[in-house]
C-alpha cells in the first residue's frame, strides 16, 4: 500500500507539487505575518531594555503602549517626582505615533536627565546640543544608504541635524528634544510619561507609595519596567489577538480547500483503481487509509518546504528592513506546522470517505 501511495503521487507530479506549495504557502502566511505582529511586541522590549529606568509613571487613563496616549501631562511634574525620597532621577519623555515619514513612534527626551538613567554609548558623534539636533540609533543609521553624523533628516517635515549615533535600546530610533517635539505636536511643556531611577532596587514599592501619596498623582499608573514588559503580550492587545486568529483562519481555509480539491479530483480519476482494490478485498478503512496517507505525505513535505521558506523570507526581510523586528519563535513554528498538517488532512476526509463508498462493480465498469 505504501508503494501505491508514492506511485500515485509520482504519477501526477504537477498536482502533487501544487498541493505541496499550497500547504507551504499556508505555513509561510502564518509564520511570516505572525512573526511581524509578534515582532512589534518583542521590538518594544528590545528598544527599551537600555533605558536604565526602574519605574514608569503615566496618567491613570493612559495605555501602556508607547506613542498611543499623546502628551497629556505637564512636564513640570519632573522636579516634583525627583524630590521624592529614594528617587535619584526623574526624566520626562514624549512618545507619539507619527505617519508623516512612515509609521514610527517619535521620542522627545530631556537629554540631561534621560542620560542619567543609563549613559548613552555613542558609536560616533555626541549628544543633542541645539534645538533641531537629533541622535539616532545604530539600527536606524544602517537603513537605506546609511545615515551618518552631519546628515540632515526630516522629522514631522522639519529638518534635523544628526549629531550622534548610539547603541540601540534607548527607547526610540530617533531621539530629539522634548521641548521641540512638544512644540511640533502643539503640546508645549507636556509629557507622555516619566521614567524614574531609584536609589536601591528594594525601594521600588516605597517609591510607588510615595508617588501615589503626592497630591494629584493618586490615580497615576506606576509600574516597574518588568511589569511593563509583562504587558507586552497578545493577550493584552485584543486587536492583535483577533488579527492573529484571522490570519490563521484564512491560512487554514486555503490549505483545506486546495487539498480537498486535489484529493477529490484524484479520487474521481482513480475510480477504476479503487474498484480493483475493493474487488481484491480492500476494506473501506483501507481505501480511506490510502487517501489519507497520500495527503499526509503531501502535507509533511509542504510543511517542511513552508518552514524553510519562512526562515528564508525572514532573513531577506531583516536585511531589507533592519528596523523591522521579526519574532519567529520555535513555539509558533511547531504550532503553525501542526495547524497546517491537521487542516490539510481534514480536507482529505470527505474525498477519502467518498472513495471508500464506491461500489466495486460500478467502479470496474467505469470508463
Amino acid at each position: 500500500m505504501n508503494k501505491l501511495v508514492f506511485a500515485n503521487l509520482l504519477h501526477r507530479p504537477l498536482r502533487s507539487i501544487i498541493s505541496i506549495f499550497a500547504v507551504a504557502i499556508e505555513v509561510i502566511m502564518m509564520l511570516t505575518i505572525i512573526a511581524i505582529m509578534m515582532g512589534q511586541l518583542t521590538g518594544q522590549k528590545r528598544m527599551n531594555n537600555g533605558i536604565g529606568a526602574d519605574l514608569t509613571v503615566r496618567p491613570g487613563n493612559s495605555t501602556f503602549l508607547n506613542g498611543v496616549s499623546g502628551a497629556p501631562i505637564s512636564a513640570q511634574l519632573a522636579p516634583v517626582l525627583a524630590k521624592l525620597p529614594h528617587v535619584t532621577v526623574a526624566s520626562p519623555v514624549i512618545t507619539n505615533i507619527s505617519m508623516t515619514d512612515g509609521l514610527e513612534v517619535l521620542w522627545g527626551i530631556d537629554y540631561p536627565t534621560y542620560s542619567q538613567l543609563s549613559p548613552f554609548v555613542f558609536l560616533s558623534g555626541g549628544p543633542i546640543k541645539e534645538p533641531y539636533d537629533v541622535i539616532v540609533d545604530d539600527v536606524y543609521a544602517s537603513t537605506g544608504t546609511g545615515h551618518h553624523v552631519g546628515d540632515t533628516i526630516l522629522i514631522l517635515k522639519h529638518p534635523f541635524h544628526i549629531t550622534g549615533v548610539f547603541e540601540h535600546g534607548k527607547g526610540g530610533r530617533k531621539l530629539i528634544s522634548i521641548a521641540i517635539l512638544g512644540e511640533l505636536m502643539g503640546s508645549d511643556g507636556k509629557a507622555s510619561a516619566f521614567y524614574l531611577k531609584t536609589d536601591r532596587p528594594e525601594n521600588l514599592s516605597l517609591v510607588t507609595n510615595e508617588v501615589h501619596a503626592t497630591r494629584g498623582l493618586e490615580n497615576y499608573q506606576v509600574m516597574t519596567m518588568d511589569e511593563w514588559y509583562s504587558l507586552l503580550t497578545p493577550d493584552r492587545i485584543p486587536a492583535l489577538n483577533t488579527a492573529m486568529r484571522v490570519v490563521v483562519g484564512i491560512a487554514v481555509i486555503i490549505g483545506f480547500l486546495v487539498i480537498f480539491q486535489s484529493m477529490y479530483t484524484s479520487v474521481l480519476e482513480r475510480t477504476r483503481e479503487i474498484g480493483i482494490l475493493k474487488s481484491m478485498g480492500a476494506s473501506k478503512l483501507t481505501i480511506v487509509g490510502v487517501v489519507l496517507r497520500e495527503t499526509a505525505v503531501l502535507s509533511i513535505v509542504g510543511v517542511v518546504v513552508g518552514v524553510v521558506l519562512s526562515f528564508v523570507i525572514k532573513g531577506l526581510l531583516s536585511q531589507k528592513f533592519p528596523t523591522l523586528y521579526l519574532d519567529m519563535s520555535v513555539a509558533w513554528v511547531i504550532k503553525g506546522a501542526a495547524i497546517a498538517f491537521v487542516g490539510s488532512v481534514c480536507g482529505a476526509f470527505y474525498p477519502a470517505w467518498m472513495a471508500s463508498r464506491k461500489d466495486p462493480i460500478e467502479a470496474l465498469a467505469y470508463e
